[in-house]
């Protein structure tokens, strides 16, 4: 082993606003923040970073214009309880759905699937 994950960063047009839907998403708390800079760790221990890229291009997911680059898979209990949370919080709806999975886009278009045990 070379090193170890230390945060899983993303880009957005305003970091601090993307921090907090994902400590509202994943719980957790904030550990730094600066104008180029806001840290979480999440409720079960993950690092995610958030830094400020002004012209960030959404994700035009399922379209591949402009890709999804990456995407979290968000386990829930309850998938349509938990749509109606991610949508209170900024999360938007985007076409695609399986067995147990469904797709949405964090507030600043990054692909998010929730993902459950299936039935």
């Amino acid at each position: 082993m070379i090193g170890s994950l230390r945060t899983v960063v993303f880009d957005g047009p305003d970091h601090r606003a993307l921090a907090a839907f994902y400590t509202e998403l994943l719980g957790g708390e904030q550990l730094d923040d600066t104008d180029e800079w806001t840290v979480i760790r999440t409720a079960d221990g993950w690092r995610l970073g958030f830094q400020p890229v002004p012209g960030l291009r959404r994700s035009t997911w399922p379209s591949d214009e402009v890709p999804q680059q990456l995407h979290l898979d968000v386990f829930v209990e309850d998938v349509d309880t938990a749509e109606q949370q991610v949508l209170a919080i900024g999360a938007q709806r985007l076409p695609g759905e399986g067995v147990n999975w469904r797709v949405y886009a964090d507030p600043a278009g990054h692909p998010f699937c929730l993902v459950w045990e299936p039935r």
